[in-house]
């Protein structure tokens, strides 16, 4: 028996090690075990032979059962992810032409008679990707705008579902909408909005290893999350990644907003913020509260930056932060300079 285990393990092993395409290997265990069962049903009992690789052919042909269903269930498998494959291109957006139709020429006139945008600027826009992080309180407002305003590729990374302590403040969602995840329940409120753009929603946790491959997807990395794991985690990626990062956070009523980009020559947020605070110095929302309608003003002014850096208009927030407390109408904007040997970005222009 166990010179048989050790047959099949070198063939299977063996084998892979030596480049042998796994159709082949399985060819040969197929092969080994009949040749064990055709000694177990010719050789009489006591046969050194016989004994030698299990001395029984009911153990031979469990086995055989037991791998049969085992082969049935993989075929099965496959067979189902080859339909899922099928589908999913099956129901994949078709490519949009190049010129723009006339619904959506009407859609964007305002855009298109601003000098800074214009046709080109509408263009660049319908053909970007936007990535946003975060399908609450930030990114809820910059989905809807960045959407309506005619961005071709919307995607949405999140994990939480919709829960009714949200609603006072993420607008996308709705009531109705309570337990459903928030990338389904976004994604609902966008196509809505806008059925000229694709919306690519991912209902998982943005981990590292998947941020690397999924930001390589997409133009511009918009930040709305509410841990600082994740803003650094976010931070890390869209730097190896070379894509320009905007970046939202919110309390009671004040909110920061800023554009990092080091390969423009910009910080990176790790420049900005090199260690998080101490723990109860920079609460969540949920211990420490935040007016409603704040999260739609920072949103929507990330949705504007990011439209900023697609159109190349105006002059985004790249290396300034911006400083907005509601509760005293006041915004003000300072400088912020790369940090000399930061651990992510290096903390050295291009040109240096």
């Amino acid at each position: 028996m166990l010179l048989v285990l050790g047959l099949a393990a070198l063939i299977w092993f063996g084998g892979g090690l030596l480049g042998q395409p796994r159709q082949a290997r399985a060819l040969l265990l197929g092969l080994l075990y009949i040749a064990v069962l055709m000694v177990q049903v010719a050789l009489p009992d006591g046969h050194p032979l016989r004994l030698a690789t299990g001395g029984s052919p009911a153990l031979w042909l469990l086995i055989g059962g037991f791998g049969a269903l085992g082969a049935a269930y993989g075929l099965g498998v496959r067979r189902l992810k080859g339909r899922a494959v099928e589908k999913e291109a099956a129901e994949a957006p078709a490519p949009r032409p190049d010129a723009m139709s006339e619904a959506e020429l009407d859609r964007y006139a305002r855009h298109i008679v601003l000098r800074e945008l214009g046709g080109p600027g509408q263009k660049a826009l319908r053909g970007a990707r936007v990535l946003v992080v975060g399908a609450g309180g930030l990114g809820g407002p910059a989905l809807q705008y960045l959407a309506a305003a005619g961005v071709g590729t919307v995607g949405v990374i999140d994990d939480d579902t919709v829960e009714n302590a949200n609603l006072h403040r993420q607008v996308v969602h709705r009531d109705a909408d309570m337990g459903m995840p928030k990338v389904f329940s976004a994604k609902a409120a966008l196509v809505a909005q806008n059925p000229h753009v694709t919306v690519r929603p991912y209902n998982r946790r943005l981990t590292a290893e998947i941020a690397e491959e999924l930001f390589g997807d997409y133009d511009v990395i918009l930040d709305g999350s509410d841990n600082f794991a994740t803003r650094e985690l976010v931070n890390r990626a869209a730097v190896a990644a070379g894509k320009p990062l905007v970046w939202g956070a919110i309390t009671q009523w004040e909110g920061q907003l800023a554009v990092f980009d080091p390969a423009e020559g910009g910080p990176c947020y790790a420049c900005l913020f090199p260690e998080r605070p101490a723990p109860g110095l920079a609460p969540g929302c949920a211990e420490a509260g935040v007016v409603g309608p704040l999260p739609g003003v920072v949103g929507t002014m990330m949705a504007v930056e990011a439209m900023k850096v697609i159109t190349a208009a105006g002059r985004p927030l790249l290396g300034r932060l911006m400083l907005y407390d509601a509760l005293y109408a006041e915004a003000r904007v300072i400088s912020v300079a790369r940090r000399p040997g930061c651990p992510v970005c290096g903390g050295a222009t291009p040109e240096e």
